[in-house]
């Protein structure tokens, strides 16, 4: 109603009659009044009444229901009431925007903050989350202090039991989210992370047993916690939170969404919640027990698994067709695309290490996990990686085609490329061998010459050298240098910190294959390949003791040393005294442990130590100064 008949009302009127009188006894019946007769959405009279009313009184009534103080009518006996009545009269006050940004109603948070952290009644605390939301949200210093005065420690302490569903857990999700707007990551990450794991589980549930518009604010406010990069403390948090069940409540919620009709952005957001979980707990997190939504039916333990490699490969597909569009679209005018094409990438980095780490379950699949991962699925898995590793081919090609060899997208495409074939080297056989050589020479954006790449593939091409056709492939694409240079910057002095140490002995294992082949295949390794892989294994084993790093540097400086002479060697202007000595202890330390009394470890390198003593016996008279080191 309008403020003309708002001020003709007789309800009006009586109340504002009642809220000018001079006792409090008057004033506490009009409030009374106005919770039965005004609606939340009569703004102008609600304006209208609570300048009627003051806010002294309001005040003075609170505290009286705090049990602060007093109304002239005997409040003790009656403090529940008058709480119940202040904190209704304010939370509807506060639906008038301008009275909820007021500093009368800011002061406020604190007390009612304390009304919450002590036993109350249900519609006491619903009203009092509706008061904290509508001041929160109606200025910045509504907010500010509502998060300086503990806010989020008390919203951490009441979701894990409030109601499932209820008004009260609707009002502290979006309080959260409010809080996590404002303040996240820094500010809560450094102030409440216990908190913040308390609300991620309670959450979580939420997650799983809604299904309404409220659990697509849980899966936002769950992602956006989740997603940081630097979250390892939020994560190591969250596996140790006594709540047991909440990663099965994710699991629940993930799969509930990958399998229903929503839009492809929450659908993508739950694919990047479902990569943030098994990042904490690992891949085997995917398949485990599904709670369907009516109890009854029983849903199959790798149901989720299923969904989440359909909705990847959805991804891919989709997201690589629009970023060779926009692409090329790119080239050919000058219209700014980067940031649509910046955030395309990202979207599919996520698809890919949620690819990844599915290929990472699957091989690793022990009998355990068997028994969870129907055989039908293994089949289904496979089936739809092999497809979607020939649409990233593709993609390859086309960027191939189109002359790019630097991007972020396009070297984590051969990342993926390089996981799956790991484990299927024969997958796309011949198109793999067709864009091998491009694929060892791309570049991530900040790269100024292909390493990571490199790094990528080593798996496959570890394997792919084994055999003499392999090797043929490699050498055709002068892949054996990407390999060696790759070699030389993780060992040398100028070596890349890399996190997995793993892929060292990759590179070394591939160029062995090859040096073990040279009589059936020729290895083509010029000079300065050469003294620079032997110089960066000379620094490799500098100092070290650890009988694997000895024995794989010595037999592949022993296949090198065929190529070659100490007087070669010498001459060569990157090649100096200092490295034939590092080499030459390195041969003899090698050659010591082979005997009768050879210790366990070097038992374990008894091929490479059999590489080291026939290799020996061919070169030794163009090398007397590692022949001395030898006898000596």
């Amino acid at each position: 109603m309008d403020t003309q008949q708002d001020r003709s009302s007789p309800a009006l009127d009586d109340c504002l009659k009642l809220l000018k009188g001079e006792r409090d006894e008057q004033r506490l019946a009009g409030l009374l009044l106005v919770t039965k007769f005004f609606k939340g959405d009569d703004l102008s009279s609600l304006l209208t009444i609570y300048h009627a009313v003051g806010v002294q009184f309001l005040d003075r009534l609170l505290r009286t229901g705090m049990g602060k103080g007093s109304t002239s009518g005997g409040g003790g006996e009656n403090r529940d009431a008058y709480l119940q009545l202040s904190v209704t009269v304010l939370a509807a006050f506060c639906r008038v925007p301008k009275i909820a940004a007021s500093n009368d109603m800011v002061s406020k948070i604190p007390l009612v903050l304390e009304v919450l952290s002590k036993e109350s009644g249900p519609a006491v605390l619903e009203e009092c989350y509706e008061f904290l939301y509508l001041v929160s949200t109606a200025s910045e210093d509504g907010i500010m202090t509502l998060y300086s005065s503990g806010g989020m420690k008390l919203l951490a302490s009441h979701m894990p039991i409030l109601p499932d569903g209820s008004h009260q857990m609707e009002l502290t999700v979006k309080l959260v989210q409010l809080l996590l707007n404002k303040f996240f990551p820094d500010r809560i990450y450094n102030d409440y992370l216990p908190e913040l794991s308390m609300i991620v589980a309670a959450i979580a549930r939420q997650f799983s047993v809604l299904h309404n518009a409220m659990k697509f604010d849980a899966l936002h406010i769950l992602t956006a916690i989740l997603s940081p990069k630097f979250s390892a403390p939020l994560y190591d948090s969250l596996r140790a939170h006594p709540e047991k069940n909440w990663p099965n409540y994710m699991r629940d919620g993930i799969a509930a969404i990958l399998q229903n009709r929503v839009a492809p952005t929450e659908k993508l957001q739950t694919l990047i919640l479902a990569e943030s979980m098994m990042t904490i707990f690992g891949e085997k997190w995917l398949v485990g027990q599904i709670n369907s939504p009516d109890g009854k039916e029983p849903i199959p333990t790798d149901r989720c698994l299923v969904l989440v490699l359909e909705q990847s490969r959805v991804e891919v597909a989709v997201l690589l067709n629009e970023l060779a569009y926009l692409k090329d679209e790119a080239s050919k005018k000058s219209s700014p695309t980067a940031e649509s094409i910046l955030l395309k990438k990202r979207n599919v980095a996520i698809a890919f290490s949620l690819l990844e780490k599915i290929i990472n379950l699957i091989s690793n699949a022990s009998e355990n996990e068997g028994d969870l991962i129907h055989e039908n699925t293994f089949s289904l898995v496979i089936k739809g990686l092999n497809e979607t590793i020939g649409v990233v081919l593709e993609y390859l090609q086309d960027a191939k085609e189109h002359e790019q060899r630097k991007g972020d997208d396009l070297l984590a495409s051969v990342r993926v490329i390089g996981s799956y074939l790991a484990q299927a080297p024969l997958a796309c056989k011949e198109k793999v061998r067709e864009l091998l050589e491009y694929m060892l020479s791309i570049e991530g954006e900040d790269e100024s010459r292909p390493f990571y790449a490199i790094c990528f593939l080593l798996p496959m091409l570890c394997q792919l050298t084994m055999e003499i056709e392999g090797c043929k492939a490699l050498i055709s694409c002068g892949g054996q240098n990407a390999v060696v240079d790759c070699l030389v910057n993780l060992i040398g002095p100028h070596g890349y910190m890399v996190e997995d140490k793993g892929c060292i002995f990759l590179a070394c294992d591939t160029i062995l294959n090859l040096l073990l082949k040279k009589e059936q295949v020729r290895v083509p390794l010029n000079d300065l390949a050469l003294v620079n892989l032997l110089k960066a294994l000379a620094h490799w084993t500098e100092g070290v003791d650890d009988p694997s790093v000895i024995m794989m540097a010595s037999s592949i400086c022993t296949l090198l040393f065929d190529f070659t002479s100490e007087k070669a060697l010498l001459k060569h202007p990157n090649f100096d005294d200092s490295s034939l000595n590092s080499l030459s202890r390195l041969i003899a330390r090698s050659m010591a442990s082979w005997g009768q009394d050879m210790s366990d470890a070097a038992k374990a390198e008894t091929d490479l130590l059999e590489i080291v003593t026939a290799g020996y016996s061919q070169w030794v008279t163009r090398f007397p100064r590692v022949r001395d080191a030898v006898e000596r």
